[in-house]
């Protein structure tokens, strides 16, 4: 590989980091308020807990100081984040070499074959801001939803004195609180690469802007109805696509999880085998398609911000 893609193999990295670290700080800030979720134990009490997957993350722990339940899914976020900062640190620190190899020249392949996608999407200049972002968005919710296939994850846990019993581990991705948090962090990214990209008063004409060319005498109907439209596109900009991202990847990956439990706990241990199979590579085919999809998204939703157009420049 060239030397250039050789070079940036570092700043990468270097973000693989900070948003691993980002998505767990966050995730435990929103965890740390479970009341926004309907408790465990209402959940459990509406079925039987040995036959269903509660929507809310059980707690695991409690620290006492500072009173912050850790809950089953901010263990496996943690994880995740280290295993990205191991693989990532053992594969580029100090080790870079002009002739790839082993886990470099994995880690290469994927900058170059993102940054190649990404490439013909978006403007050069955005590229450079988004492809770091997205592409951890995509390392980060690939490994995220394969631990739900990962032997242990679910089914290792404490049972409690009452019969309750709480898994210590659960996959990230199912956790709606960690899908909405990096929701949010995609709205506010984008709205800053929006806003550098036009700048404030460019932002505004491109939203709300009249993006056709048309006489004096009717400019002030159509002026009307793209002021419609940018309202239209206001509420999809800080509402649909954030709540469209979150609700998408969780709800897959959520349903898979529940598929699995609900097979595993069948009363015949013969149909529970070949049907656990069976999904299993259906779910490592949806868990790689639902990062895939949420990162492109991610692409596509900025470049729908950060475009320039003729129209862009009408009355």
């Amino acid at each position: 590989m060239s030397p250039e893609i050789i070079l940036e193999v570092k700043p990468f990295s270097k973000i693989i980091l900070v948003g691993a670290f980002l998505l767990a700080i966050f995730t435990a800030g929103v965890n740390a308020q479970p009341a926004s979720i309907p408790s465990t134990k209402a959940a459990v009490a509406a079925a039987p807990a040995e036959e269903m997957v509660p929507s809310a993350a059980p707690v695991v722990y409690t620290i006492p100081v500072i009173r912050l339940p850790i809950t089953n899914s901010m263990i496996c976020t943690w994880i995740v984040a280290a295993i990205i900062l191991i693989v990532v640190r053992v594969s580029t620190w100090k080790n870079i070499k002009e002739i790839p190899s082993g886990m470099q020249n994995v880690l290469e392949a994927m900058v170059e074959g993102w940054e190649g996608l990404i490439g013909d999407i978006l403007d050069k200049r955005v590229t450079r801001w988004v492809f770091p972002f997205a592409t951890t968005f995509f390392i980060f919710i690939v490994i995220s939803n394969l631990m739900d296939l990962v032997p242990g994850v679910g089914s290792i846990g404490i049972f409690h004195a009452n019969g309750e019993f709480t898994p210590i581990f659960r996959p990230p991705t199912t956790d709606a609180n960690l899908t909405i948090v990096m929701a949010t962090i995609f709205l506010l990214m984008s709205l800053f690469w929006a806003v550098r990209f036009n700048g404030v008063w460019g932002l505004t004409k491109h939203i709300f802007g009249v993006k056709m060319e048309t006489s004096k005498l009717l400019y002030p109907v159509f002026f009307l109805l793209f002021l419609f439209i940018g309202a239209m596109e206001l509420l999809s900009v800080g509402f649909a696509r954030p709540v469209a991202l979150a609700m998408r990847l969780y709800g897959n990956v959520f349903a898979g999880e529940s598929i699995l439990d609900m097979i595993f706990h069948g009363k015949s241990l013969f149909w529970a085998i070949i049907l656990s199979s069976g999904m299993y590579f259906y779910e490592t085919f949806v868990c790689i398609v639902q990062a895939f999809v949420f990162a492109m998204l991610v692409v596509a939703f900025v470049g729908t911000l950060c475009t320039h157009t003729e129209d862009d420049h009408g009355h």
